[in-house]
């Protein structure tokens, strides 16, 4: 079964939810007997990751301007040219700006399966054309795929109630168990002590509330706990510069984007992780954030409201006033080290879900 798969910036150790959920799931579908091939737009391509495969899955590099406004139309269009080429039995397309070309993928004779990870024209980094062409996208995408996969509940409703397509298929975001750093160097490297840190990670965008977040931890006048911001920006931008500049202002520490390692050693010695975004699908970041026994704040949004959180982990969404104060009860607080149920998001049931549903096609 040759599957080709678009719509992520490309695999391994490229930053971004979609990204990190491709680099989890293609080797894992490897191993299971498919022939899997990445189509990777050639702009995030790097020299340490200019590789023909990963861990079995294949990579092939297709050139593309990286211009936000064009970057993903324009590598959905030739990855669609490729994919026919190459004879795919499967085009398996993430994320509904890529979406805007399922129709075209249908009238070349592909097979599409399509993976809804979140309604994009929420975010605040687009404007009213672009909010268009992603609602756009997701109406042709939901409605033309031959199998739609929709990562939470919230998404399968949007699917429902606004297409009219009721048979979309629930399969979650998942996360590893990770092997917790027992090493501080890289952290001691930053000037931060074990469990004497704020961490939130993620894109400089809008949605990501980092900005807000500062302002809440300055109010905390806190000086035991630094805050920490791993992530950096793919298109910098008047927002991100201005965040850079606020973070330096205010004694926040900028690690830029980190994986690996770093990551580990940095999420494994956090006292308390923040999640304060106005817009997700199913964040990984959260549940990696779980996974390392983390304590908690995320913002009140329907797809932050996991099962194995409480009440008491939730702030208002955009909300200073009420960032800060669940920011000052958790550092008082201190549970983490906290125990969560992680069991809907295992990664090996995730693979063996879609495989079912490629056999299915």
């Amino acid at each position: 079964m040759k599957v080709v798969v678009i719509g992520t910036r490309g695999i391994p150790n490229i930053m971004g939810g979609v990204e990190t959920h491709c680099e989890e799931l293609y080797p894992r579908l490897v191993d299971m007997g498919c022939d899997v091939t990445v189509v990777r737009r050639k702009c995030y391509i790097t020299p340490d990751i200019e590789l023909s495969e990963y861990k079995g899955a294949k990579l092939h590099d297709i050139y593309t301007p990286r211009r936000k406004s064009f970057e993903a139309i324009t590598h959905t269009f030739l990855a669609l040219l490729y994919a026919k080429r190459a004879k795919a039995d499967i085009v398996h397309i993430h994320a509904i700006g890529p979406a805007l070309l399922v129709p075209f993928a249908r009238l070349l004779g592909l097979k599409v399966i399509m993976t809804h990870h979140g309604p994009d024209y929420d975010r605040q980094k687009w404007g009213r054309l672009a909010k268009f062409i992603l609602r756009t996208g997701e109406a042709w995408g939901v409605r033309c795929a031959n199998q739609v996969i929709v990562i939470s509940k919230v998404i399968a409703d949007i699917c429902s109630n606004k297409h009219n397509r009721h048979d979309t298929h629930l399969i979650y975001n998942g996360v590893n168990k990770p092997d917790i750093a027992t090493t501080t160097q890289y952290i001691t490297s930053l000037g931060l002590q074990p469990r004497k840190y704020i961490l939130a990670t993620g894109r400089f965008v809008k949605e990501k509330g980092f900005d807000k977040l500062i302002d809440a931890y300055t109010r905390l006048n806190n000086k035991e706990y630094k805050l920490v911001i791993a992530g950096d920006a793919d298109h910098p931008d008047e927002y991100s510069n201005s965040l850079k500049q606020k973070a330096h202002e205010n004694g926040v520490v900028l690690t830029g984007f980190i994986r690996g390692e770093k990551l580990n050693e940095i999420l494994s010695h956090a006292a308390l992780y923040v999640l304060p975004s106005s817009h997700e699908g199913l964040p990984i970041a959260l549940l990696e954030a779980l996974s390392y026994n983390l304590d908690v704040t995320v913002s009140d949004i329907p797809a932050n409201k996991l099962s194995c959180l409480a009440e008491s982990d939730f702030h208002r969404t955009g909300d200073i006033d009420s960032l800060a104060h669940t920011l000052k009860e958790k550092l008082a607080q201190r549970q983490t080290p906290r125990q969560y149920d992680l069991s809907p998001y295992n990664w090996d049931n995730i693979a063996r879900q879609i495989k079912a549903l490629y056999d299915k096609m």
